[in-house]
C-alpha cells in the first residue's frame, strides 16, 4: 500500500481502535504521531511501535477544548511539519435518554468526537491547501446512520461528525484534499468496560453483527487511506442495513426503535 513516508496524526490513540490504527499505519512504513490525554498509556504504544521497527511519537494533550488543540498543533508541526493524514478517532459519550443527560455531559459528547475532529481540522486545512494535499478521515459510529433509543447525546455529536463530513467533501472538492469517513460495527474495545450498560443499551438488531477488534478496523481504515475510499462501512450486514435506511428510513428505523432500550 501507498504509506511509506507518510506522516500520520491520530487522535484517540491511546487504545482501542486508535492504538490498532497506529500500529498499522507504522507497520506500512509510516511515521505516525500519538495524541490522547493519557500520557502514560500512549508512551507505551509509541514504544511499543518503535520496539516493532515503526516510528511513532507520542503528544499528550485535551484535545476537548481550543487551546489544548492549539498547543499540541504546535508541537506537532514544530517537530513533525504538517501531517500528510489526520485521523479524527477520538470518541467518548454514554448511551443514556436525554432525560439522563445533564448540561456537563452533554457538553463532553459534543466535544468528543464532534468538537476536537472540527478543531484539529480547520487548524490543519490551511497547511494542507497550501501544500496541495492531505488527507482527512474521520471515524463515525452507525448511530450517525440509525438512531436508536438511549443514546441522544451520543447520535447528535456523531450526527454532527456527519455534518462536518459531508461539509469537508463539498469545499475541498479538486484541492488535493481528500476525506473519507469510517464507519464500524461494535468493537471489542474498552469503550463498553468504561461505560457499563452500554452493551444492554444496544438495539436487537446488533447482536445479529460479528464484533470486530480495533485491528480488524484499522486494517479497513489503513487500505481505505492508500485506495483513497470515500466511505467504509463494515460489516456487510451494517453496511446492508445502512444502505436500506438511506433507501426505507422509515422502516429502518421502526425495526431499530422497536428493539431499542426502555425506559426504567
Amino acid at each position: 500500500m501507498r504509506i511509506t513516508g507518510n506522516t500520520v496524526l491520530i487522535t484517540g490513540a491511546s487504545m482501542g481502535i486508535g492504538a490498532a490504527t497506529a500500529a498499522e499505519f507504522a507497520k506500512h512504513g509510516a511515521k505516525v504521531l500519538l495524541v490522547a490525554r493519557s500520557a502514560d498509556k500512549l508512551d507505551a504504544v509509541a514504544r511499543a511501535i518503535v520496539d516493532a521497527g515503526g516510528a511513532a511519537s507520542a503528544h499528550p494533550a485535551d484535545i476537548s477544548t481550543v487551546n489544548g488543540v492549539a498547543a499540541v498543533l504546535d508541537e506537532i508541526r514544530r517537530d513533525h511539519g504538517t501531517p500528510d493524514v489526520l485521523v479524527n478517532n477520538a470518541g467518548a459519550g454514554r448511551f443514556r435518554f436525554i432525560e439522563e443527560t445533564d448540561m456537563t455531559e452533554f457538553a463532553e459528547m459534543a466535544a468528543l468526537p464532534y468538537l476536537a475532529a472540527g478543531y484539529f481540522t480547520t487548524g490543519l486545512i490551511p497547511d494542507m491547501l497550501r501544500r496541495g494535499s492531505g488527507h482527512i478521515v474521520n471515524v463515525n459510529s452507525p448511530v450517525s446512520r440509525v438512531v436508536w433509543p438511549s443514546a441522544a447525546g451520543y447520535a447528535a455529536s456523531r450526527w454532527a461528525l456527519r455534518g462536518l463530513t459531508e461539509a469537508l467533501r463539498a469545499d475541498l472538492r479538486g484541492t488535493g484534499v481528500r476525506v473519507t469517513e469510517v464507519i464500524p460495527g461494535e468493537v471489542a474495545s474498552q469503550y463498553f468496560v468504561n461505560n457499563p450498560g452500554s452493551t444492554e443499551r444496544l438495539p436487537k438488531i446488533a447482536k445479529l453483527l460479528p464484533r470486530l477488534t480495533p485491528e480488524q478496523v484499522a486494517t479497513r481504515l489503513v487500505r481505505a487511506v492508500a485506495t483513497n475510499r470515500k466511505e467504509v462501512i463494515f460489516p456487510m450486514l451494517l453496511r446492508a442495513l445502512t444502505t436500506t435506511a438511506r433507501l426505507a428510513p422509515g422502516i429502518v428505523n421502526g425495526v431499530v426503535r422497536a428493539g431499542g432500550a426502555r425506559r426504567a
